[in-house]
């Protein structure tokens, strides 16, 4: 297996363990890694996952998936799409409520597409001039438990850190608080009703 292959390409890894994660994968060579790890051998970095050859038991590159920064109404309209039928569609939640006053035009959206599909989303709006605001981040439900949520939530951090941003802070349902804090995220306020979902706020430093 010839990691550098892979190197700069949307993949999706399965290490020994059965985990799966996607995004972009950056190639490290052996002697960053027996220098980082003790492990004199390639491996592949997606996000703050690092993956050794050995440790992998499957990997594919993703050429029909893309992740989009949306910028035309098309683009737009497919982060409506996703959070209509995995969202509002699912847990009975009125258009009112899933798209409120915060989705403006000045809003920003991540959408994932797979072959022009779009299958993931999230938005982002700042809270003041260093923290943004990382919401409604949703999966079609037959694209889950492949990473691709994580990988959402990264390129939002990217993306936030780019305009400046040194904190993300998302509002996490009560059963993601794993999930965000396997990414960095720490709790700083109190689990709260809100008018879907039992929340509770999160941050993170970039």
């Amino acid at each position: 297996m010839n990691l550098s292959d892979y190197d700069m390409k949307l993949v999706q890894i399965t290490d020994a363990g059965g985990r799966t994660i996607t995004g972009q994968a950056e190639t490290l060579l052996p002697d960053y890694c027996l220098r980082e790890f003790g492990r004199g051998e390639e491996a592949l970095q997606i996000g703050g996952n690092v993956f050794c050859a050995s440790d992998i038991s499957a990997i594919k590159t993703m050429p029909d998936m893309a992740v989009i920064r949306a910028a035309e109404t098309w683009q737009r309209a497919g982060a409506y799409y996703v959070r209509i039928q995995a969202m509002a569609k699912k847990h009975h939640i009125s258009l009112r409520q899933e798209f409120d006053e915060r989705d403006t035009p000045e809003t920003k959206y991540i959408v994932v597409t797979d072959s022009d599909f779009p299958i993931a989303t999230a938005r982002m709006y700042p809270l003041d001039e260093r923290s943004m605001m990382i919401g409604r981040v949703v999966v079609l439900p037959e694209y889950r438990r492949q990473g691709i949520g994580t990988m959402v939530v990264r390129e939002c951090e990217e993306w936030a850190e780019e305009l400046g941003c040194s904190k993300t802070v998302v509002e996490s349902r009560d059963n993601k608080v794993g999930f965000y804090e396997q990414m960095g995220y720490v709790i700083s306020g109190e689990m709260k009703d809100g008018e879907t979902f039992r929340c509770v706020r999160m941050e993170k430093r970039l």
